[in-house]
């Protein structure tokens, strides 16, 4: 018996095991795929979808009790919510902490607001604004 009879005919006898293993390799990567690329939608739509007020720091002046601090809000109209500083002494010990409360049709406010302080304050931070 040669070598050439013992063969048998390619793909007479279906799909070999690497095939096989090759085709449940491709399946597994695609379902991961899809989840992947489903997890990163839900993500992005919570991070970018949800936010409808957001703020910053224009300027602040700080006296040895208050620090008076100018805010930007923008928020769509008819939304309710606040914005949360904070100030910090030179030692870098929080001093002052409070929510400004926005709401209203208007969106865009500018408004300075009064931080009042347990020390002076060296810097006013905005740490964040959240719908009601």
């Amino acid at each position: 018996m040669s070598t050439a009879s013992t063969r048998l005919p390619e793909g007479r006898y279906g799909r070999s095991s690497d095939e096989r293993a090759d085709h449940k390799l491709k399946i597994a990567g695609t379902v991961l795929g899809a989840l992947l690329l489903a997890l990163v939608g839900y993500f992005a739509y919570h991070y970018v979808g949800q936010s409808k007020i957001s703020g910053e720091v224009i300027a602040f002046d700080a006296t040895d009790s208050a620090v008076e601090v100018h805010l930007e809000v923008r928020k769509d109209s008819g939304t309710s919510g606040y914005c949360t500083v904070r100030s910090q002494a030179a030692n870098g010990s929080e001093v002052g902490r409070a929510d400004f409360r926005f709401g209203g049709d208007a969106t865009r406010i500018d408004k300075v607001v009064t931080l009042r302080t347990t020390a002076r304050g060296t810097t006013a931070e905005l740490l964040g604004c959240h719908t009601d």
